[in-house]
Formats: structure tokens, sequence, C-alpha cells
């Protein structure tokens, strides 16, 4: 069993890397299509679509009656998004990630509040049916604010030069689709196969849901991220990363919370968490609103909070 799947986890880690190169060249056809700016065009697509493994795990832990492991691997996702997905896009760039948008700017501070309010919620010992309408009701916000002024999505994305057309337009909405299903099918077998390795050195469900599932369910970003960053599409970049920060830890934690309220009992389990999650949200926050860009030298910042919460985890939990 142990063979079998250390195959599936190199097998859907390689489909991970080729439908990611397929899924931005139809994401950049699209944007030129629809004339929307590649940041909305990320946030509505892979990170929406990054969201269902996430949701998935969300249901799945509703019905067994272990939401705390939605919770746990949605903090950890959160972490890997704003350190080792923006690390690795920045120091992939030549010059860092240039992000002098309002509306990025705008989203971070989003980004960071959102990121956090969970945390806050539950400071309590519970994230109730309330809670969970709160969280719903901030991811809603957010779109209300994105969507507001038409020059945050309506801009012409112009370097492609060939005119589209509707045919090719609907191929690439097939590339498109293909793309993410094969991206979900590839995340779903790295976190089914780093879950069977984690349980056989019999870790915390805590500590599998905050490590193992969230990096797992955050590799679509990973990828995506670096590939995008080798094009220069940095909105690309940071459109997914937020989406994928923002749809978990607001849709789908909020519905997870209503369906099944989220008791902890014991919150040292989640502490770690909690802080690096906070320190993770502020450095990106600041790294982005000084310079309007994440250059390489906090690139290698983000990833050194990264190794040290993964340290503590194991160490403390």
């Amino acid at each position: 069993m142990i063979f079998l799947y250390l195959i599936v986890f190199i097998i859907s880690f390689i489909v991970l890397i080729l439908s990611s190169n397929w899924l931005i060249g139809a994401l950049i056809k699209l944007a030129k299509f629809l004339g929307w700016k590649e940041f909305v065009v990320a946030f509505f697509t892979m990170a929406l679509a990054g969201a269902i493994p996430n949701l998935s795990i969300g249901l799945s832990s509703v019905v067994h009656r272990v939401p705390q492991l939605s919770f746990a691997e949605i903090v950890g996702g959160n972490i890997v998004d704003l350190t080792v997905a923006i690390a690795l896009a920045a120091l992939i760039s030549k010059k860092g990630l240039a992000l002098a948008s309002r509306t990025v700017q705008g989203s971070a501070i989003f980004t960071l509040i959102i990121a956090v309010l969970p945390l806050l919620l539950i400071a309590d010992g519970i994230l109730s049916q309330t809670d969970g309408l709160i969280l719903i009701l901030a991811f809603i916000i957010y779109i209300y604010w994105l969507f507001k002024k038409e020059d945050r999505f309506s801009k012409p994305y112009n370097r492609i030069k060939k005119p589209l057309t509707f045919k090719t337009a609907f191929q690439n909405i097939g590339i498109l689709i293909g793309s993410i299903a094969l991206l979900l099918l590839a995340a779903e077998g790295i976190v089914q196969s780093a879950t069977f390795f984690s349980n056989n050195l019999d870790y915390s469900l805590v500590l599998i849901g905050t490590l193992i599932v969230g990096l797992g369910n955050a590799m679509p970003e990973i990828l995506f991220g670096i590939q995008a960053a080798r094009r220069h599409n940095d909105w690309l970049v940071i459109g997914n990363v937020m989406g994928s920060v923002i749809i978990p830890a607001t849709l789908v934690l909020g519905l997870v919370a209503f369906l099944c309220p989220i008791k902890v009992t014991n919150f040292s389990p989640f502490a770690i968490g909690r802080v690096f999650l906070i320190m993770a949200a502020i450095c990106f926050l600041f790294f982005l609103r000084t310079g309007q860009r994440v250059t390489k030298k906090e690139a290698v910042s983000l990833l050194f909070i990264y190794l040290l919460f993964v340290l503590a985890e194991f160490l403390f939990t």
C-alpha cells in the first residue's frame, strides 16, 4: 500500500505541473476575449476551482462530525498561500512581483482581514452558525467591492496580438475546464496519499489537517503561481493567491460552520497556526503596501516564516 500511494503521489504531482501550464494559456486568452483584468479572471477561475477540494473536505468533515479538520486545513492552506505560493512566484520572477494596482492593494487589506477573521470568531471556543453567516457575508462584501467599479475588471488585456473568435474562446473554455478537472484530480491524489502516510506515522488530526492536507490543497496555487510568474503575469499570481485565501476562509468555512458548528475544547493545537497565519498575513500586506511589490529578499523571509511554522508544529503539537 505504501508503494501504491507513493506512485499516486508522484503521478499526481506531474499532472499538476502539466495541467497548470495548460490552464495559464487558456486563462490569458480568455482574459483577452472577455476584456477582463487578469486579477479577476484568476480569482473566479483558478481560486474558485481551487476551493473545491476545501469544500469537499469540509463537507466530509461535517458528515463525520469532525469539522475541526476543515478549520485546520484551511488555516494551514492560507499560511501556505501567503508564504510559499507568493515566495516561489516572486523568486521565479526576474524582479519580484510588481503589484502597483489599486485593486490589488485594496484586495490585500481584505485578504489580511479575512485571513484573521475566522481566528477572531473562534476565540470564544466555537465557530457557530452565526459566525458562519458572518464569514459568508464577508465574502459577499468583498465580491461587491471588487465589481463595484467597472475599471477593476473591464480593462482589456492586450498582450495577445492575434484576435480571438467565439470558436477559439469556446476551445479555450474547454481547455480551462479540462485543466481544472485535472488539477483537482491531481490535488486529491496528493492529499489522499499524504494523509495515508501521516496516519501511518500516527500524527494528530490537527497536524494532518494543518500541514499535510493544507499543503496538498495549496499545491495548485503554488504551481499556478510559478507558471504565471514565468510568463510575467503578476496579476494572475496575486489574484489566484488572494482568491485562494478569501474563498476557503469565508465561503467554505462559513458553510461548514453553518452546517456543523466547530467547537474547540482545547485551543492549544490551533494556537501555532493562529500565530503564524497572522504573522504571514501582516508581512504579506506590509511588503505589498511599502514597495508595491514583493522582492526576492522578502520572498526568502516568507519562506522562512513557513519553515518556522512547520518546525513549530512538529515540536509543539
